[in-house]
């Protein structure tokens, strides 16, 4: 299959590089400074699971011509995405399918009226990396895992082609038969994790060995899962005990990636993350005070810093 990953970022880079490592056809969409980067050092990747290095991996910039590729990974942040669409249509042919791996879920409305329910794939991925020195993608945790599927839960032809393709590769792929209530869970937890670390401006750790603090965290999920409950979200019974658990268990100095970019005073996604579930919130009569807090913090942030 032909892919294009849009970005050779720390995501798109990452698992795009496993892609190659495995002998797949990969071309990377990239702007003309990532480009010049990838040129002169190319793909670069130090990882737990093993080096990777792509001196001269093909890339394509907005503008260019090129046939229609069987697949696009879009791994951009929500507020590229907008500009990610317009880069990615003229790559796009009646078959091809998008497959996102952005946080949250809005962005699958926008996704679908660009290029139609078909030809719209569900995905989501867990790991934990960054760009370091000259572009070179850093991966240091043990979880790598892409998640994939049809968001009806089939296991269709175009489906089990593209799990052959990303199979056999050195990153966890992993094909989902429901892949609808695997987004919801994440857009979810990383809801919660990213509104109160970015809240309290601290690790979890210390959020958590506060009374007050796990409390915020409970009324977060409670508040959070209430509104995707009255949007008919497929959240599993209990998935709220279960993710202040999983909270509980996380590494005692662990951010969420919100949470850094504020510290790098770069942009952050606040809109797509709580915006988008406070106006569903209002449609649906339900009050989300302590989520309100966290996006009037967030939106202080963007005004005093961006």
């Amino acid at each position: 299959m032909r892919i294009l990953v849009v970005g050779a970022g720390a995501i798109g880079g990452y698992f795009g590089g496993r892609l190659l490592e495995k002998g797949e056809d990969v071309t990377f969409l990239v702007r003309e400074k990532r480009k010049q980067q990838l040129e002169k050092y190319g793909l670069l990747a130090e990882s737990v699971h093993g080096d990777m290095e792509y001196p001269e991996p093909k890339t394509i910039q907005a503008g260019e011509e090129a046939d229609a590729f069987d697949v696009i990974l879009l791994s951009t942040k929500a507020y590229h995405l907008e500009g990610a669409i317009k880069d990615i249509r003229p790559f796009t042919g009646d078959s091809t399918l998008i497959l996102p791996l952005l946080n949250g879920i809005a962005h699958m409305d926008e996704l679908t009226a660009a290029f139609g329910e078909a030809n719209v794939l569900g995905g989501l991925c867990f790991i934990e990396t960054t760009l370091g020195e000259n572009g070179k993608v850093i991966q240091t945790s043990p979880v790598h895992d892409f998640v994939f599927g049809e968001r009806s839960g089939e296991k269709t032809e175009r489906i089990l082609k593209l799990q052959e393709a990303f199979s056999g590769t050195k990153a966890n792929f992993r094909l989902s038969e429901n892949i609808e209530q695997e987004m919801w869970h994440k857009y979810l937890f990383i809801s919660t994790l990213s509104g109160v670390t970015s809240l309290f401006r601290s690790p979890i750790g210390p959020i958590r060995d506060q009374a007050f603090g796990l409390n915020t965290v409970k009324i977060v999920l409670k508040e959070a899962s209430a509104i995707m409950r009255g949007l008919d979200a497929p959240l599993a019974d209990g998935i709220e005990d279960a993710q202040v658990q999983k909270i509980k268990e996380m590494g005692y100095e662990m951010k969420s990636s919100l949470q850094r970019d504020m510290e790098k005073q770069q942009a952050i996604e606040a809109d797509h993350f709580f915006g988008y579930l406070l106006k569903k919130a209002e449609l649906l009569d339900l009050d989300a005070p302590v989520i309100g807090a966290i996006y009037a913090n967030l939106k202080v942030y963007e005004k005093n810093s961006l």
